[in-house]
């Protein structure tokens, strides 16, 4: 059965970031990223895998434009290295990196697709790393001078902005358990990088807008959060995940202020001044959806709590029950559409005057060569979700589908495959997937 119609110029697109498909990580002038570092010496990401080769998406990114091309996209959403541009975070800037995405952006315009711009996907320079990274205050003003020289270069052609993608899982996943670079293990003592990081998105903001940049947002990480139960401790529990990995991140930036006193008490500097500066308004907001969270009081067992498959440190204050009753993807995330439709529910019942959405991520990994019919159905049953928040009145304006090409899938490297187009690690082919094609016609359709 055919998708219902979206709204006239809702717009379709796909995505990918940095690190996880250009490659060329010791090329014409790239500087080290905290993520070159954590994948070559901590041990935590499969295989030993790093993204110093990738999709080699630097070297071949007319290749991938021309599928984009022939996918009918209107839009690619991808992310600037901050160290292909500044090898040391700040100073001098590499010519020839900042060439490469002014080429790409060229390429795309050329084929009529239009560049939505993300300058930070977790690739922090490994100089700002060493010289405290998103824990010093002093990060967040580097970012904002490194978004003024990326705008400066490209704003008369990019037709969309993301400054930060994500900031959740960088303060949680990198900072607070250690699981993703930079790798530390600081739980609760990691609060300053998100607030250092929604300190750096208004800087930018305001940077890009300096620049002549228009059409500025986020891509945030939502999710439904489900109590395992009603007693208690599991609400209890819940509840403040949610508030760490929802309202921590949205609030500040839609309404001027942290969730909780407690919250707002935590966060280093001139706290009140800086939300003023957080909270500049945007032009739209982005939404990455995956799946809801099913959290739970602290186990007393002794089996370690899970996330991705990744093991957390003890003393979390939550737990993390298999969600059960829906079909799993390869990476074992629970396929929940109606998820999506919950997610933008909540963002506009909490914040009455938020700006325009887009659905800057939603995808899922399947180890599919070329009859990948469970992406297809994956996607199909997203949109179909999206297309009832449309029907309530939510105001969404697109959806990209992460991703365009299988690629470095961070701590699991290489084993989990969320593209459109497969490629053969040896080789770098690339082979449209059924999926691929899939959306394709679904976007001729909608025209």
């Amino acid at each position: 059965m055919a998708l219902p119609k979206f709204p006239e110029g809702f717009l379709w697109g796909v995505s990918s970031s940095a690190y996880q498909v250009e490659g060329a990580a010791d090329e014409d002038g790239r500087g080290p990223s905290t993520w070159d570092t954590f994948a070559a010496g901590s041990g935590k990401v499969l295989g030993g895998d790093t993204g110093k080769t990738a999709t080699d998406h630097y070297h071949r990114y007319r290749e991938d434009v021309g599928l984009m091309r022939e996918l009918g996209v209107d839009s690619y959403r991808f992310s600037v290295a901050w160290p292909r541009v500044l090898p040391e975070g700040h100073g001098e800037v590499n010519k020839a990196g900042l060439d490469f995405y002014d080429r790409l952006v060229d390429e795309l315009c050329a084929n009529g697709i239009a560049p939505a711009v993300t300058l930070f996907h977790w690739d922090t320079p490994q100089r700002i790393e060493d010289a405290g990274g998103w824990l010093e205050r002093d990060t967040a003003y580097r970012f904002a001078d490194y978004a003024a020289i990326v705008g400066e270069r490209l704003a008369d052609r990019v037709a969309m902005w993301m400054p930060l993608n994500e900031p959740m899982v960088v303060t949680i996943f990198g900072h607070a358990v250690g699981v993703h670079a930079p790798g530390l293990e600081l739980l609760f003592e990691a609060l300053p990088v998100a607030h250092h990081q929604l300190l750096a998105h208004g800087l930018a903001t305001t940077a890009l807008r300096a620049v002549g940049a228009s059409n500025i947002g986020i891509a945030n990480h939502h999710v439904p959060v489900w109590p395992a139960s009603d007693k208690p401790g599991d609400r209890s529990a819940a509840t403040l995940y949610d508030g760490l990995v929802n309202e921590l991140f949205a609030a500040p930036i839609l309404a001027g202020r942290y969730p909780t006193g407690e919250l707002a008490a935590a966060m280093p500097g001139p706290v009140a001044e800086d939300l003023k500066i957080i909270s500049t308004p945007l032009d739209w907001y982005g939404v990455n959806y995956y799946m809801p969270s099913l959290v739970a009081a602290p186990s007393a067992s002794s089996a370690p709590t899970m996330i991705d498959r990744l093991e957390m440190p003890a003393g979390l204050p939550f737990d993390f029950p298999v969600v059960e009753g829906y079909p799993m993807t390869d990476f074992g995330w629970p396929v929940v559409p109606e998820g999506l439709h919950e997610v933008l529910r909540m963002l506009v019942d909490r914040y009455p005057d938020m700006p325009p959405i887009y659905i800057t991520e939603g995808g899922c990994s399947y180890d599919d060569e070329r009859h990948d019919d469970r992406r297809v159905e994956y996607l199909d049953g997203h949109l179909r979700a999206l297309h009832r928040a449309v029907e309530d009145d939510i105001d969404v304006r697109g959806y990209f589908v992460w991703s365009i090409v299988d690629n470095f899938e961070w701590a699991a490297g290489y084993s989990q495959r969320f593209g459109l187009v497969h490629v053969d690690y040896d080789t770098l082919d690339r082979t449209p997937k059924d999926s691929f094609y899939w959306y394709r016609d679904m976007i001729r359709a909608q025209r």
